[in-house]
């Protein structure tokens, strides 16, 4: 079966798209990448979305308005996928959309909001689409994330090592797999979100992110600063539990520097981001400690900041950190090869997240279906859910 899955993160950079052809094989799920891309978003839609974020407020014609938006532009961005990737032999659609809003009270998740109306991307492309992924597990007392553990589970599985996939997005995810026992995921806290919040702030919006970390490297890091940064509550919460930028946003780091300029002073912008970057360190690596993995498989924006990768690879020694794409699957595209995982999961009645890693009170299937222009014939439910993914060669 051809699925593809499409995703767009917090950095709202764009649309992730990924296709692969799944096979089932008893507890095996065999996978053929077949290609990705990023499409970017428009740029008044990039600006809309953008505005509409935490702790923007909104009003329900913009919400409709980016549903719609968001909706057409990842159909469009399926419809060429479909055939540029799929070869115009796609079945499934799996989209997880944009998250507006993942409402989180303390270690509570009540409620999470994608905006992306499926129904645009069936009829741009004539094929089902499974979307709404998280809200099931909300449902069920799940975290709703972080959901990549049904996919690093599969492929960390049988490693003969207790092991970690890390993503660093905006927000840092982890999947711990023993070698023995249930796996575990949690949000570890902010990734880039605070880093890249700096760099708005420092260069009063004329750039993005901190490529290759070059500003962070020619700071130091600020002590004070980083005891207030690591203070928030949000880091002593046991797992399973999940943030976003509604908590690690602009807002949160505009309150901390004006309180600590308020009594230390301002903070050059070089000191800034290198705290930052320790702070993402230091609270992945503190997260992960108690689980002592040997090896953690890093993916995400995240991996391509030397300086953050430098100081990963030393808190968290004697792990070895090794790149994502050694498990078979580019880093940059595991999130959208997530989704159609999901979407083909879904597809056959079996589950799309792991009571163990979301504290969902039972195990449930992702999504609803939005069909296509063809009566909707779901095969029958698979006998078996898998426990291991084994990722073929793209060129065979």
């Amino acid at each position: 079966m051809r699925v593809l899955g499409l995703s767009s993160g917090t950095s709202t950079d764009g649309i992730d798209v990924a296709a692969g052809h799944f096979v089932l094989d008893g507890d095996l799920v065999r996978l053929r990448p077949l290609g990705h891309r990023t499409v970017p978003y428009s740029a008044p839609l990039r600006g809309e979305l953008r505005a509409a974020l935490p702790p923007g407020s909104t009003t329900m014609e913009t919400v409709c308005r980016l549903d719609t938006g968001i909706g057409q532009e990842f159909a469009g961005a399926a419809r060429e996928a479909a055939t540029d990737l799929a070869g115009g032999r796609a079945d499934l659609v799996a989209s997880h959309g944009q998250t507006l809003f993942h409402w989180v009270e303390g270690s509570t998740v009540h409620g999470t909001l994608q905006l992306g109306q499926p129904a645009w991307i069936a009829e741009a492309t004539g094929l089902p689409v499974v979307s709404d992924l998280r809200t099931a597990d909300v449902a069920a007392g799940g975290q709703g994330a972080p959901l990549a553990a049904v996919l690093d589970t599969l492929l960390l599985n049988g490693r003969g090592v207790p092991a970690a996939a890390l993503n660093i997005g905006g927000i840092a995810n982890a999947t711990v797999v023993p070698s023995t026992g249930a796996p575990t995921a949690f949000d570890t806290g902010p990734g880039n979100a605070l880093m890249d919040a700096a760099v708005r702030r420092v260069t009063d919006g004329r750039a993005d992110l901190d490529l290759d970390g070059r500003i962070a490297a020619a700071g130091r890091v600020d002590p004070d600063l980083l005891a207030t940064l690591l203070a928030d509550p949000y880091y002593r919460l046991a797992p399973p539990k999940s943030t976003g930028p509604e908590l690690f946003g602009a807002p949160y780091l505009d309150a901390v520097l004006d309180a600590h300029t308020g009594t230390h002073g301002p903070v050059e912008a070089p000191d800034l981001l290198a705290t930052l970057v320790e702070l993402t360190a230091r609270t992945v690596a503190e997260a992960l400690g108690p689980f002592s993995v040997a090896e953690v498989h890093v993916s995400g924006g995240g991996a391509r900041n030397p300086v953050l990768s430098a100081r990963l690879a030393e808190l968290l020694h004697p792990a070895r950190p090794v790149p994502a794409g050694d498990l078979g699957l580019d880093g940059d595209a595991k999130e959208a090869y997530l989704f159609a995982l999901l979407g083909f999961f879904t597809w056959h009645g079996l589950p799309g997240a792991l009571p163990s890693c979301t504290g969902a009170v039972r195990a449930t299937a992702a999504g609803r279906i939005t069909p296509g222009p063809a009566p909707l014939r779901l095969p029958a439910p698979a006998a078996t859910v898998p426990r291991r993914l084994e990722v073929a060669d793209p060129d065979r």
